[in-house]
């Protein structure tokens, strides 16, 4: 009888394993966010095509950042690239079979990657050459495509010829990222400048790429410290929220600092032995202060520090779910766009640096942070400080969901307090805000 109880065990660790695997790539912030990969074959040549590859990120917060992405893939028989525009492949492979034009790759699985800013014009086309460096869509759909051109050599003459190439693989540019396979869609139009022709591929597949945070790390990027202005406590970030310390992964001292990282500013931008050492262990905190408390209104002050010594995060997101952002009245030194994932939900707001101004989150240092104050309308039916109300449900960084404290350890509001207490303090800064308004400071 204990026979039956172990017959199959492999099929039900395989059906778990698509369950947990398609479960950590759903996100429900943003449930339809997508890399999709478009190849639109445009011209025939004597032994294969000349495609264009398209590369769009739908994904509402999440961009890939420096040093930017990597595709690849698996060719189906014994095709080569003879050439390429606006990307390059990152090994030639063995062309010895070759005499006389040598092509651009060989390797039955290539690597491409995207060419870096300011290579000559013959060598680009339109969405090229960012380094690999791709806007989510939610915070710049014009700079959230990528793509090259692609000559490829010994493949298939027709639409019924061509092989699609197989396993493709997106790293943006770390792990995370799981592909489906390429399927043939109708053919994308194009329409001319002067909008008076249409063209279409000879050719089209597309290729669906999803981020997955199981896959992408064990531990998360962040973490979530909070404090308030009617407790003294600070609640800092969980203890071994990214991992713990070892004698190995991080930098202590300011000696230690100036030897360490400044002979070491070409490492990789993902070594961990640049992170300073910490309770947490992360490379960036995100701390939310309930600054201030008016007769109508609540003030919040959001603050993130970066604590990598070897990293800038260029074009950061940050994103906040908290049941007051659908009255959030101000907001100082971010820009804000509310994210609605779900038609009548709008509890959820994305948050990215203005422009030239702080856009760049710098390494850690004096000028390792970026802050902001957000001003929200009370809806008194709902408004409370009690029961840690007043701090968010989920903050996520560059599309890493953050590490949070426990509700239990959240500030709590003092036994003689109420709701609606108005403290002597936040009184005068109510006044001071209402006197500012009549002058038209603010």
């Amino acid at each position: 009888m204990m026979f039956y109880k172990f017959a199959y065990p492999l099929p039900m660790v395989a059906f778990f394993a698509i369950i947990i695997s398609q479960a950590g790539a759903y996100d429900p912030l943003d449930p339809n966010g997508n890399i999709t990969i478009k190849w639109d074959v445009m011209s025939w040549t004597p032994d294969g095509y000349v495609a264009v590859v398209t590369m769009t990120n739908f994904q509402m917060y999440r961009h890939i950042m420096s040093p930017g992405w990597t595709l690849g893939w698996v060719w189906a028989k014994k095709e080569v690239i003879w050439s390429m525009v606006g990307a390059q492949a990152t090994e030639q492979g063995d062309c010895s079979k070759f005499k006389g034009n040598v092509p651009h790759c060989c390797k039955k699985n290539p690597t491409v990657v995207d060419l870096l800013p300011g290579v000559p014009y013959n060598q680009q086309i339109a969405n090229c050459c960012k380094g690999g460096v791709v806007s989510s869509w939610g915070q710049d759909s014009s700079t959230a495509v990528s793509s090259f051109q692609v000559s490829v050599g010994r493949a298939g003459t027709s639409n019924k010829t061509v092989n699609l190439p197989l396993n493709f693989t997106l790293l943006g540019p770390v792990l995370g990222y799981t592909c489906s396979g390429a399927k043939k869609v109708p053919s994308t139009v194009f329409l001319t400048p002067d909008g008076r022709r249409k063209t279409q591929a000879l050719m089209t597949w597309n290729v669906t790429c999803t981020f997955n945070q199981i896959l992408a790390s064990r531990y998360p990027s962040c973490c979530v410290s909070m404090s308030s202005f009617y407790n003294s406590t600070i609640t800092p970030c969980p203890s071994c929220s990214c991992g713990c310390q070892n004698n190995n992964n991080c930098i202590s001292g300011d000696a230690e600092i100036e030897s360490v990282v400044g002979k070491n500013r070409t490492r990789s931008r993902n070594s961990k032995a640049m992170i300073r050492c910490t309770n947490h262990m992360c490379p960036i905190r995100v701390h939310w202060h309930v600054k201030l408390n008016y007769k109508e209104y609540w003030r919040v002050k959001m603050t993130v520090t970066n604590f990598n010594y070897a990293m800038n995060y260029t074009q950061w997101t940050l994103v906040a779910q908290h049941p007051n952002l659908d009255n959030i009245t101000q907001v100082f030194s971010f820009d804000y766009k509310p994210l609605l994932p779900y038609k009548y939900t709008n509890d959820t707001g994305m948050f990215y640096g203005l422009k030239f101004f702080n856009d760049v989150l710098k390494e850690a240092g004096a000028d390792g942070n970026v802050q902001s104050e957000l001003i929200l309308r009370k809806d008194m039916s709902t408004f409370t400080f009690k029961q840690g109300w007043a701090f968010p449900r989920k903050i996520y960084f560059n599309g890493d969901e953050c590490a949070m404290p426990g509700p239990e350890e959240y500030p709590y509001l003092p036994n003689s307090a109420n709701s609606k207490l108005i403290s002597v303090s936040t009184m005068a800064s109510f006044l001071l805000l209402v006197f500012a308004n009549l002058l038209g400071m603010i």
